[in-house]
């Protein structure tokens, strides 16, 4: 009768889930929030909104099972990473609202530090290019613009923090002010070799010191919480990742040459490297995969900026599809893409590229294109730049790819996920079930807990499909070249 709680907190949603002991999912509930843009290339959540959705989905999720409330043995969770959140310390009120990783308000204030040649000595510390898709100049940028609030954080009565220190902080009625390291380590203020935040590095971006939360492994305890009131004992929270990382370990890519890519509104591909970081020369990151007592494990990272959300915005935007399952058969009712390329460079291109000033286009059309081809070209993206990141990973990593899996909603559409395996030429296994963060942030609460002794001991997920390359080969040169070709009009 043991059970799990998970709390997977994403870019459009937040998920709770009900865990067996077995790694089965009993049930979930899911409640989405509202995306606002103030401006072009500005991105925001209301935190308070997200505080309450979780709250909300945990309480309905509990009252469909509250035969297991005496038999749960903790509360995991998963979240977007680089999103920021400034909240009063104790009470955790949002003091504004969150920034979330799109959002491009820090462009200039990379600029600035890079004009003052401190790319390279941030990248060699944090494994991270210097980008405004990370933490850091979001914080600048309401250093500079909200003095009220640069004052409080500096006098520690405001917490700068990623979703899950903001999370855990509401969850333990403020006992508690910790992030975990994959999460940290996103910021661009957190040293990944001495594996702590970086004095230096926070006042080349002004975030005073005090007003960040102390680091934990992510495979550890992060206190208890009651859900505000909705169970009769305190829980334990054990187990908080970043959502990557989450899959990362959820598709037991626990060995070096293990990779998945985690299909969301943008895509994290993450490739584990084992205990020593590496440095790349072709844009990749180098990331904490997780740190368990201590001890850290790496991995490469490719960030595609736009997956899903080039779906949603062919649906918010311009209408094209009524849903995000009819664009599999409307991409299927041609043959191919009739030379129409898409390329959602709508808040810049990530890996290999790292063009932030990039812009999306549709090229190619002619007067016999129409919606089905822009679709399928949307589709394409998603595969094409999965490609693009997977091609620099395999000329640096240690070791060769041996295996790719795959999680997240779209992993439903199955023309897409045949596509990936041909545009990549790898063969993609999909684990049962789309839950790959939220089944991360259960195993990591489990090792927490000491039922498992470390990730080598997470159990595997069963297998629900595998996609083989099988598009013909002139058919693949023909759709590589043309992305390419797309993709240097872009960014020129």
């Amino acid at each position: 009768m043991r059970a799990y709680l998970a709390l997977d907190q994403s870019t459009s949603s937040t998920k709770a889930l009900l865990f067996a002991a077995d790694g089965r999912v009993l049930d979930s509930e899911a409640r989405g929030h509202a995306q606002h843009t103030p401006q072009p290339g500005w991105v925001e959540h209301d935190a308070e909104e997200i505080w309450r959705n979780a709250l909300g989905v945990l309480g309905v999720l509990l009252g469909r099972h509250r035969e297991r409330i005496p038999h749960l043995a903790c509360l995991s969770l998963a979240n977007q990473r680089e999103t920021v959140v400034v909240f009063e310390r104790g009470s955790g009120r949002p003091l504004h609202p969150a920034i979330v990783w799109q959002c491009r308000r820090g462009d200039r204030f990379c600029a600035e530090q890079g004009r003052a040649g401190r790319g390279e000595e941030l990248r060699r510390r944090t494994g991270l290019p210097l980008d405004a898709y990370f933490s850091a100049s979001k914080l600048q940028w309401l250093a500079r613009n909200r003095p009220e609030l640069r004052a409080r954080m500096g006098r520690g009565e405001a917490v700068a923090g990623t979703m899950d220190a903001y999370l855990v902080h509401r969850l333990t009625e403020g006992r508690v002010c910790a992030t975990d390291s994959t999460n940290a380590s996103r910021t661009l203020l957190y040293d990944i070799h001495r594996l702590g935040w970086d004095p230096e590095l926070c006042g080349w971006w002004e975030v005073p010191a005090a007003a960040l939360p102390e680091v934990r492994d992510g495979l550890g305890r992060f206190g208890e919480t009651t859900l505000g009131g909705l169970l009769p004992r305190p829980l334990p929270i054990c187990g908080v990742l970043g959502d990557s990382q989450a899959a990362l370990l959820g598709q037991g890519c626990v060995r070096p040459g293990m990779a998945k890519v985690t299909f969301g509104t943008g895509s994290s591909v993450l490739l584990n490297i084992g205990a020593k970081p590496l440095a790349s020369g072709q844009g990749l990151v180098t990331a904490l995969a997780w740190t368990h007592r201590g001890v850290p494990t790496y991995a490469f990272e490719g960030i595609i900026i736009s997956s899903a959300a080039t779906l949603a915005w062919l649906k918010d935007q311009l209408g094209l599809i009524g849903d995000f399952a009819s664009s599999e058969a409307l991409a299927q009712e041609v043959a191919d893409n009739g030379g129409v390329y898409l390329v959602p460079a709508f808040a810049g291109l990530g890996l290999p590229y790292w063009k932030p000033a990039a812009r999306g286009a549709i090229l190619g059309l002619s007067t016999a294109s129409d919606r089905r081809h822009v679709v399928r070209a949307a589709l394409e993206s998603v595969a094409l730049q999965l490609h693009d990141v997977l091609a620099a990973m395999g000329g640096e990593a240690p070791a060769p790819i041996a295996s790719l899996y795959g999680d997240g909603g779209p992993t439903a559409n199955r023309f897409l996920m045949q596509l990936t395996a041909d545009a990549t030429g790898t063969e993609l296994r999909i684990p049962a079930g789309s839950n790959g963060a939220a089944r991360g942030a259960m195993i990591a609460g489990r090792i927490a807990l000491g039922e498992l002794a470390g990730p080598e001991a997470a159990p595997a997920s069963g297998e629900e499909a595998v996609y083989r390359p099988a598009m013909p080969a002139e058919a693949l040169r023909r759709l590589r070249e043309g992305w390419s070709a797309a993709v240097r009009r872009v960014i020129s």
